[in-house]
């Protein structure tokens, strides 16, 4: 059986902390996420070898068990005798506890783009799940199993089964989709409109052929240009000098993409607050209804002024 280095496969060192493998697995997901690589059976494959590298080095257990496995099997090869011939059975699926209990290990299958995970080695298997060619722990019976080596279940002992999903602000606004891979089965997600930090949103296990209910737990990445509070917006605008001391309107691009004109009455103050009704976030369970915006103006001053203007502006300071 061949051996799978999942440093290797992550392109990190042994001594990789746990953000660093966050970060590598992310960046390569993006790489040979399917959606990206559509029809590409190497980036696939590449894609499962990298899920099942973080699905180890993420797990402190897994990844202590795989450490001590990889350093006897390497002075095994060094003494120049067959892999064939290595005792598995003091691992993984092999290894009893006391009463005859297999240990399986847990975890979670990892969503990222709207993807995770796939079908796992049989060295994967073999480690940490099933026997030598035989399935992993409790694949048979429940599509989560097959994925996390997870010991099947009733569906109302199981805890909630929160799995973390980023989505960007303009996201939550229009609402999303997402792709998740359990085992052989492939769902599509719907997160509606109005999703924000924390949100929860449950997929019926019985509508989709799965032995309980998935729910994902929303968290919303940072927006350039807009920032959350609740249902409402806030953002800022430039306006120049002039609108300020004397009115007049400047455009607002919203968070949908469209260009509103905002009212400035004169001698308004830089950094002063407007109020742009029904032009926040939709509401979560009302998407019809929306938040407000909330327009801060920032003062943009001239530049490279003629002598004529500077001579102006003199003029205005000395009525002053």
């Amino acid at each position: 059986m061949e051996f799978k280095d999942y440093y290797q496969a992550l392109g990190v060192a042994r001594e990789a902390g746990k953000a660093e493998i966050k970060k590598a697995y992310r960046r390569l997901a993006r790489k040979y996420h399917p959606d990206m690589n559509a029809g590409d059976k190497a980036a696939e494959e590449q894609f499962k070898e990298i899920n099942e590298a973080y699905e180890v080095l993420s797990d402190p257990e897994k990844r202590r068990l795989y450490d001590q496995f990889g350093s006897q099997w390497k002075q095994w090869q060094r003494s120049g005798r067959s892999s064939e011939d290595f005792d598995w059975s003091q691992w993984g699926g092999g290894r009893a506890r006391p009463g005859g209990q297999r240990r399986v290990y847990s975890g979670d299958f990892q969503d990222l783009f709207g993807a995770g995970g796939g079908v796992f080695s049989d060295f994967f298997q073999q480690l940490f799940g099933g026997g030598m060619g035989a399935p992993a722990a409790g694949r048979a019976s429940d599509p989560f199993a097959g994925f996390s080596g997870r010991m099947p279940q009733p569906a109302r002992s199981q805890p909630a089964n929160d799995q973390p999903v980023e989505i960007s602000l303009r996201e939550a606004y229009h609402g999303a989709k997402r792709l998740l891979q359990i085992g052989e089965r492939r769902l599509e997600i719907t997160i509606p409109p109005g999703a924000a930090d924390g949100t929860r949103v449950r997929i019926a296990g019985a509508k989709v052929g799965l032995p309980r209910d998935l729910y994902l737990k929303i968290s919303l990445s940072k927006d350039a240009q807009f920032e959350r509070r609740g249902d409402d917006l806030q953002t800022s605008v430039g306006a120049d000098l002039y609108t300020l001391l004397l009115g007049g309107e400047v455009p607002v691009t919203t968070l949908d993409g469209r260009i509103v004109m905002l009212h400035i009455p004169p001698e308004t103050e830089n950094g002063q607050r407007f109020r742009l009704r029904g032009r926040g976030m939709p509401k979560l369970k009302d998407p019809q209804q929306h938040g407000d915006l909330y327009v801060a103006v920032q003062a943009q001053l001239p530049k490279q002024l003629s002598a004529e203007e500077r001579a102006l502006v003199k003029q205005l300071q000395d009525l002053r």
